[in-house]
């Protein structure tokens, strides 16, 4: 797991080959003004969803954990606080591969970080992470998905 300000997301271009479009991306695009949906960047292997999720409580948040992708998750209207629990901690759970999640509800995180809009968290495929945990209804948030 990464956390870090977007001015810094070009510090980790290295980690995959696929973050620096993510970067690129990022400098051609407005996110806060683009309509919420999916953004297709390099077919399946990378690619963009805008989306607004509602603002859970940490027992309400769902651990899940991705074994094909890695998530960029960028919150933009509000503060957004992440659960956090290694894959190696958290129990066996379904996978399902078309939508490459497993989901762990009733699963607290070991520890919780907390991303403001102009932050970024990396949650990698030994990342457990239940995201949304917010005192707001709603997060307006960017979710970039890399091939791993």
């Amino acid at each position: 797991m990464v956390i870090d300000t977007l001015d810094h997301l070009g510090d980790y271009v290295s980690l995959n080959p696929l973050f620096s479009k993510v970067v690129d991306f990022l400098s051609q695009h407005d996110l806060n003004t683009m309509e919420e949906g999916k953004y297709p960047i390099e077919g399946d292997d990378l690619f963009l969803n805008l989306t607004s999720a509602k603002g859970k409580a940490p027992d309400e948040a769902v651990m899940e954990t991705h074994r094909k992708m890695i998530d960029i998750q960028i919150p933009l209207s509000t503060s957004e606080t992440y659960g956090y629990t290694p894959l190696c901690d958290l129990p066996e759970a379904e996978y399902n591969a078309e939508k490459d999640i497993s989901k762990m509800p009733g699963v607290m995180g070991q520890s919780y970080v907390n991303c403001q809009p102009g932050m970024f968290a990396i949650f990698f495929p030994q990342d457990g992470h239940a995201p949304c945990i917010s005192t707001e209804p709603s997060i307006r948030k960017a979710i970039f998905k890399v091939k791993a």
